[in-house]
């Protein structure tokens, strides 16, 4: 069956869960999960991975060992097609797509990437065009100013603070959310951003080793 957005279920469900997040909650709402949450985010990976790349799906459960959190479940689904990430929660849909964090290797290349007057140039080019398409150029961790190495005042210089870099998109709960018409947005997201990866992948490419 083709992907058809998910119901209202599936908010509903994490509505609840954020209320109530223990394990009687999850064991008597399972299937609801398995139908209205798990089987459309599944359905939308499926179409998206011939043209994104492989598919990994996030577990419900929460990794509590080092938390002071002890909640056991995730609030929302996530799964990563290619080097892109798609998460549902009650509050709507996100997508992101790019190198969150980077290896030193990469950071490295990354900026010499930036600071080379045709390269960086594009890659500015780019996030501005991100932005003014609604689109957030995002980091994982960024520096104050400019990296040691680097001036100060480097036209590029909030570029190259950056530690990782990547698009972000929200959208809050919509009647289109429940339609085929949301992976039309996911996919709209994806081909805006496909410049940004592509830079990523000439310019900084996969972490050594």
């Amino acid at each position: 069956m083709s992907f058809q957005g998910w119901p209202e279920a599936a908010l509903d469900f994490f509505e609840g869960l954020e209320r109530e997040n223990t394990k009687a909650y999850w064991t008597a709402h399972r299937s609801v999960y398995d139908s209205a949450v798990l089987e459309p985010m599944t359905q939308l990976t499926d179409e998206l991975a011939p043209d994104y790349g492989a598919v990994k799906i996030f577990r419900p459960y929460r990794d509590i060992r080092f938390s002071a959190d002890k909640s056991p479940y995730r609030t929302d689904i996530g799964a990563i097609v290619g080097s892109a990430y798609i998460r549902l929660s009650a509050a709507g849909l996100s997508a992101g797509n790019g190198m969150w964090h980077l290896a030193a290797d990469q950071l490295d290349r990354y900026r010499r990437g930036v600071a080379d007057e045709t390269s960086g140039a594009a890659l500015a080019g780019i996030a501005g065009e991100l932005e003014r398409q609604g689109i957030a150029v995002v980091s994982h961790e960024r520096l104050k100013s400019a990296p040691r190495g680097y001036p100060a005042d480097h036209p590029r210089a909030d570029l190259l603070a950056r530690k990782g870099l990547a698009a972000h998109r929200e959208w809050p709960v919509e009647a289109w959310l429940g339609t085929a018409a949301a992976a039309d947005r996911v996919r709209d997201f994806l081909a805006a951003t496909r410049p940004l990866t592509d830079w990523l992948d000439a310019h900084v490419g996969e972490p050594a080793g």
